[in-house]
């Protein structure tokens, strides 16, 4: 009995000892792992974000720290981007994230899900509430096209409300009513906008796979001795097969002299940039255009772009460029270049200032190319990687908002009521630099300040300010400057 009693005991105590064990030693808990768009977001701004160094979140030692995946993990991929970046919207206002890298590819490639209005904002009164759209062009064939928008149509509301700080970006929705005044006059010492009467609002719906060719227009003018091209040029496609063409035909009816329209277009693709540059002249193949520089990591992608030469270059010494508040990057890049080689006379407002560019960036082996990409999520990245200069490393000289200014200053105002289709000389702008190259005109000096601030900064202009924003200025693929890294 003794024996059975001491048999029990050590069996019921070893079972409170097991017992007591598994409370005190519970299953491992897994530890939380990083959301895989997540980590993607964090590591290509850690391998190719321009601004790499100055963010502390972003510090090789930061991916092994404690807090690294708590970090990451607590917000949207998004929201994760934008808190990454370098003094957003101060120093960084350029770099993005989206959700469809197809949408990305389409747009890089003049495809996108539009009603084909383009269109600028002002306000009607410098620095005022109460805004107005003026339409720059309408894409042939659209929806905006169909209802029988114009080019120089002015906006005063959008779904029904007037038009003002606070709803003007519902002109980028997908479908909207949209009115127009019955007719519109500027001041141009004033900068006041007035508009008349209101047409009946109208429904715009975007339709998908809308294609707008980069050429919008070109026209050869016949004034005495001189035979002077324009080209309306809105979009540094990845194909410049448009450009080329353009450009021969220009040749071919024997210009002299050639303006380029560059009011709305926001940018696009180094490679396309460099060889309009070489088709502008022709007479300095192989020279350096453009220094790219990256950050520390990728040092082994900085690159000097050559001019070339084609059968349609022009070799020309003086060009005349047409600008907005929506010219912007690889625009800005073509004037400040070219501005090493020839005469670039502007003609409009002060551009939109910036002089950085960026890469596409994928969830792949190689992060610059969509092959082998994770299929788990469809984020891509489009962040500032790399500062461009000219060839000879000289800041631009910039005007209060960070843009380059006009030799000849057009005010927005000056444009309301006046704008038909292009080519009619009614647009102040296009008749001034006609009258520019006929010499009725002379340009001025442009009044700037030698530039000092980081790449990708600017300020608020002081004083009157008429442009709010364009719809490239509103929308993240509007105001880029792409490049293909070189070793791939």
């Amino acid at each position: 009995m003794r024996f059975i009693n001491k048999l029990l005991f050590v069996s019921v105590t070893g079972a409170m000892l097991l017992t007591s064990c598994n409370r005190n030693n519970p299953d491992p808990i897994e530890p939380e792992k990083a959301k895989e768009e997540n980590d993607f977001v964090w590591r290509g701004l850690n391998s190719w974000y321009y601004w790499q160094e100055k963010v502390p979140e972003l510090a090789d030692s930061f991916k092994n720290s404690a807090q690294y995946v708590s970090t990451i993990n607590s917000k949207t991929p998004d929201a994760l981007f934008y808190s990454l970046l370098y003094q957003y919207r101060t120093i960084d206002r350029n770099s993005w994230i989206i959700s469809d890298i197809d949408k990305q590819l389409a747009n890089s490639n003049g495809v996108s899900k539009s009603n084909g209005m383009d269109f600028t904002i002002y306000s009607k009164v410098p620095n005022g509430d109460t805004k107005v759209g003026i339409v720059n062009y309408v894409v042939p064939n659209s929806p905006a096209y169909n209802a029988g928008i114009k080019r120089g149509d002015v906006i005063t509301r959008v779904n029904g409300a007037v038009l003002n700080n606070f709803n003007y970006g519902q002109l980028l929705s997908d479908s909207f009513s949209v009115t127009f005044a019955q007719s519109a006059s500027g001041d141009a010492s004033s900068g006041v906008i007035t508009t008349t009467g209101e047409k009946a609002a109208i429904t715009l719906t975007a339709v998908d796979n809308l294609v707008e060719h980069a050429v919008a227009a070109q026209q050869v003018f016949n004034e005495g001795n001189k035979k002077i091209g324009y080209l309306v040029y809105n979009a540094f496609q990845n194909n410049d097969s448009e450009l080329v063409t353009a450009f021969g035909n220009l040749k071919g009816q024997g210009i002299t002299d050639l303006i380029l329209d560059l009011r709305y277009n926001g940018g696009g693709f180094v490679d396309t940039a460099v060889s309009l540059g070489g088709l502008i002249t022709g007479q300095f193949s192989n020279a350096p255009f453009v220094i790219m520089d990256f950050n520390k990591k990728h040092q082994d992608e900085n690159e000097t772009k050559y001019l070339g030469s084609a059968a349609g270059s022009l070799n020309l010494n003086k060009i005349y460029v047409l600008t907005s508040g929506g010219t912007a990057s690889a625009s800005e890049l073509t004037i400040d270049c070219l501005r090493r080689y020839i005469s670039v006379i502007t003609i409009g407002e002060e551009t939109y200032g910036k002089f950085v560019g960026s890469n596409t960036i994928y969830d792949s082996p190689t992060m610059y190319s969509s092959a082998g990409r994770n299929l788990s999520h469809n984020w891509a990245l489009q962040p500032i990687t790399f500062a461009y200069y000219n060839k000879d490393r000289v800041a631009p000289q910039v005007g209060s908002k960070g843009g380059l200014l006009p030799n000849y200053t057009i005010q927005p105002a000056q444009y309301a009521g006046q704008l038909k289709e292009f080519g009619d000389r009614s647009d102040v702008a296009l008749d001034s630099a006609i009258k520019l190259v006929t010499g009725q005109l002379q340009p001025s000096a442009a009044s700037a300040m030698a530039s000092t601030r980081s790449r990708g900064a600017y300020s608020l202009a002081s004083g009157a300010d008429s442009f709010v924003a364009s719809k490239r200025t509103m929308t993240p693929f509007g105001t880029d400057v792409y490049a293909k890294p070189k070793n791939r």
